[in-house]
């Protein structure tokens, strides 16, 4: 197989999924026995991160779009745990459209009945 074929099949395999990162801090606090925001503050002044107490609520109840290395390895040596512990990997795959069968569209077994619509007796 060449490497173009290879490289085709890669990005076939990769079409139709989302890709994102779970942000794991607050779960990995509450096993740690911190349950307040202010908890990582003097902690993370020891090991020279100065952060606003509002940045450090930010980080903990939210999902960072960026974070800093120094941070990153400040969180993981106060909590004891890694980056992967932090940070997990989350892929969801897209689900295809299943094409109708027999001409008609339905929900699984179900198929579209023809209303009769009927006046009443005495009418």
């Amino acid at each position: 197989m060449s490497d173009s074929e290879r490289d085709h099949e890669r990005e076939a395999g990769t079409m139709g999924r989302t890709v994102t990162m779970r942000w794991n801090l607050r779960q990995i606090m509450a096993t740690k026995g911190m349950f307040k925001t202010s908890d990582l503050d003097g902690p993370l002044r020891e090991r020279g991160v100065e952060l606003s107490r509002s940045m450090i609520h930010k980080v903990v109840t939210g999902t960072p779009q960026r974070i800093n290395v120094e941070l990153l390895a400040a969180l993981c040596d106060i909590l004891d745990c890694t980056p992967n512990d932090l940070l997990e990997l989350q892929v969801e795959q897209a689900r295809q459209p299943r094409a109708a069968s027999g001409g008609t569209t339905g929900i699984g077994d179900l198929r579209p009945v023809r209303a009769t619509v009927r006046r009443p007796e005495g009418q």
